[in-house]
């Protein structure tokens, strides 16, 4: 038998904290994703931007009000890295000026412009094929390793990123043509 006392785990209050933070940015993430996906050229951009973005935002939490938006508050973190980011990519053949991405972050915030997409892109998600849309549903989860799926489908990696480009231009042309028409 143990002799020792059993100890008292109670959650202390850094632990709240951070579990409030992780459950506020995970719900936020895709949000995020997305309107960095907007400001910068890749998605490894984005994934590098939204890391820092999610390091920043811990080390301002307690500055965070609780109450107010969480994600209006990350997104606008995200948006004075993404512009840092940008600064350090000048080698970069796709610059733009200050303005420019001013505008674009602007729209990109908008919450009827983030609505009007996400009901253009349920509505082009739509035209695709189940199967194909499926596929393209699964490699863009969280954690999803697309080389994984590639396996699991049994295909050539190389034959499955082609086929998944084919697949993100097509849905991106509709939401652009989408977007047109509606302007």
């Amino acid at each position: 038998m143990n002799d020792r006392p059993k100890e008292n785990h109670t959650v202390n209050d850094a632990d709240k904290r951070y579990a409030l933070f992780t459950q506020l940015l995970v719900a936020n993430e895709s949000q995020v994703r997305w309107f960095l996906r907007g400001l910068l050229p890749t998605w490894d951009d984005v994934q590098e931007v939204l890391q820092t973005a999610s390091v920043v935002a811990w080390s301002k939490f307690d500055h965070f009000e609780e109450g107010t938006s969480f994600g209006a508050w990350l997104l606008t973190i995200a948006r004075f890295e993404a512009l840092k980011y940008r600064r350090g990519m000048a080698r970069s053949p796709l610059i733009f000026t200050d303005e420019v991405w001013d505008l674009v972050a602007e729209e990109m915030d908008d919450e009827e412009y983030q609505d009007e997409r996400r009901q253009h892109l349920q509505a082009c998600l739509q035209k695709i094929e189940s199967v194909d849309r499926e596929i393209l549903l699964k490699v863009h989860q969280t954690g999803v390793v697309t080389k994984g799926v590639a396996r699991e489908l049994g295909k050539s990696e190389q034959a499955f990123y082609k086929f998944i480009q084919r697949l993100r231009r097509r849905l991106r042309d509709c939401m652009s043509q989408a977007m047109a028409t509606e302007k």
